[in-house]
């Protein structure tokens, strides 16, 4: 992977990790990514005026990955209700670099071979033990740990439809700016479903948090977008997931979450991963 690559995917996991941090603080965790979502949308729409409009080959991808964002946004919200973040975020992101590694071969013959699908086992390896309990007063109930996988077989699901997506939009920019503009309306419809129109109220004196969170999660997932349409889906995939050692930090320091030694461990392995999918 190309350096310049790498270290734009790796500032991409240093983003996703402070925005999940963001929605981990906040009381209402679906308020908190409707908040973020609408103010991702307005910024698409900047977006689509500054750069040239998606081909409309990759309207079926942004399209079917706005809806997975819902369902990723959903089972996240339902997650983060009852689950720790230290724990919570390494289940829902590490099965998703393997699922996506076995989607794009499957989908388009895509594949990391060698040192390369060493790096994304040493990351897969890594993200589980974190995930590992390692104190009686970390407990992990059987329905978050199902929304915890659920979630990451969203996320499985819109990355491959987004990597293939990008690439043929002609623009992955513009790709992305389109992509932020459907999850935002669609996060609205699902609002007005299931809150009404109050949620829209509830959601205003937390704007500023959102604000921010909306521009870490856009930028994070941008320069992710744009990754993927020029290296191998599954890499830039496993790659941007060394965001659990920015989260890790995060949870213990902001959160006074508890980090153990297989969290460590796992740490380690998440870095050997990383500089094994720099030389492939």
């Amino acid at each position: 992977m190309d350096l310049h690559i790498f270290l734009a995917v790796l500032l991409a996991a240093l983003l996703h990790a402070s925005w999940n941090l963001l929605v981990k603080l906040d009381l209402d965790r679906f308020l908190a990514l409707l908040l973020i979502s609408c103010v991702m949308g307005i910024m698409g729409i900047a977006m689509l005026l500054a750069f040239p409009w998606p081909s409309l080959a990759s309207a079926p991808y942004f399209i079917t990955s706005g809806l997975l964002h819902v369902g990723y946004n959903m089972f996240l919200a339902r997650s983060y209700r009852t689950g720790d973040l230290s724990q919570v975020y390494p289940i829902a992101r590490g099965t998703a670099p393997l699922i996506t590694f076995i989607g794009a071969w499957a989908l388009a013959g895509e594949t990391v071979a060698g040192i390369g699908a060493l790096g994304i086992l040493l990351l897969v390896g890594g993200i589980w033990l974190t995930a590992r309990p390692g104190a009686q007063s970390i407990r992990l109930d059987g329905m978050t740990l199902f929304f915890a996988l659920g979630t990451s077989g969203f996320i499985a699901a819109y990355t491959i439809v987004d990597g293939f997506g990008a690439r043929v939009s002609g623009s992955a920019s513009a790709y992305a700016g389109m992509l932020f503009v459907l999850d935002a309306v669609f996060m609205i419809i699902v609002a007005l479903l299931t809150r009404g129109p109050s949620a829209f109220r509830q959601i205003l004196p937390s704007w500023k948090s959102g604000t921010a969170g909306a521009v870490l999660s856009a930028g994070a997932y941008w320069i992710v977008i744009w990754a993927m349409s020029l290296a191998p889906i599954a890499a830039v995939a496993a790659l941007r997931e060394t965001s659990i050692l920015f989260v890790m930090l995060m949870s213990a320091v902001f959160l006074k979450e508890k980090v153990t030694g297989f969290r460590l461990l796992g740490a380690a392995l998440i870095v050997l991963g990383a500089v094994a999918l720099r030389m492939s």
